[in-house]
This record gives C-alpha cells, sequence and structure tokens, in this order.
C-alpha cells in the first residue's frame, strides 16, 4: 500500500508569517509519536508568495485519519483555540479542513495567523533519495 501525504496550504499575510512559524515550532513533537506518521515539513514561499504549505506523510489513508480524531490532536487544537478565546480573539476560529495547523494561539497574538486553510490529498506513486554508497 503507497503511503498518503497531506499538504495544508495555509495562506499568511506577511506580518503573520514568523507568528505562524513560532506556533509550529511550539508544537514540535505532537506529531511524531502517531501511529504511521512518517514525515513532516512546514514549507515557507520564497517567490513572493503567501502560502505556507504543511506537508505531513502517512503510511495510510487510516493512520491520517486515526491521528486526526487522536486525543493528541483534539486536545493541541482545544488549548489553542481556548487560548485565543481567553484572549478574547476567539471569532473565527473555524478554518473547515485544515483547521488548527498554525491557527490557533500564538505569543502575544490570539486570532488565527493564516487567512485561509486548503487541504491536499495525494498518493505517493514513486519516491527516490539519495543513493548509499
Amino acid at each position: 500500500m503507497p503511503s498518503v501525504v497531506k499538504i495544508n496550504v495555509l495562506t499568511v499575510p506577511e506580518e503573520m508569517r514568523r507568528e505562524l512559524e513560532q506556533r509550529f515550532a511550539g508544537r514540535a513533537g505532537m506529531v511524531e509519536s502517531a501511529d504511521g506518521f512518517e514525515w513532516f515539513e512546514l514549507l515557507r514561499p520564497v517567490e513572493g508568495g503567501d502560502r505556507y504549505l504543511v506537508y505531513t506523510r502517512w503510511r495510510s489513508e487510516e493512520d491520517f485519519r486515526r491521528w486526526q480524531e487522536s486525543q493528541a490532536f483534539q486536545a493541541g487544537h482545544a488549548r489553542a483555540a481556548a487560548e485565543a478565546a481567553a484572549q478574547g480573539e476567539g471569532q473565527g476560529q473555524g478554518q473547515g479542513q485544515g483547521q488548527g495547523h498554525g491557527h490557533g494561539h500564538g505569543h502575544g497574538h490570539g486570532g488565527p495567523a493564516a487567512t485561509g486553510s486548503e487541504l491536499w490529498s495525494f498518493e505517493v506513486v514513486e519516491s527516490a533519495g539519495p543513493k548509499e554508497e
């Protein structure tokens, strides 16, 4: 069975980029222990765009869904929403399928870092890495 890739496309205004990156740095380690997790990368735009890509690779679609339904995933997103609401800026937290990926609480900002979110799904058909010597 081929691995699956989930790419959350986040539209992030320039003034919120550092905030988004800090939020992801603060969540380091949360997904790595999930069963079926294979890879994560946060990709920053370099050619004037405003869309970050949150790349995750999973052993299967079922593993990804289990992660989304897990207590760790739910607790992390609930905590982010609660902290944003406690700062009085919790409106507009519903972001659809990509909810919580950099949208929740921040360091000094209670609202979402991204103004939009879209989830792309792929199966890995072919991949390559460096040749071993």
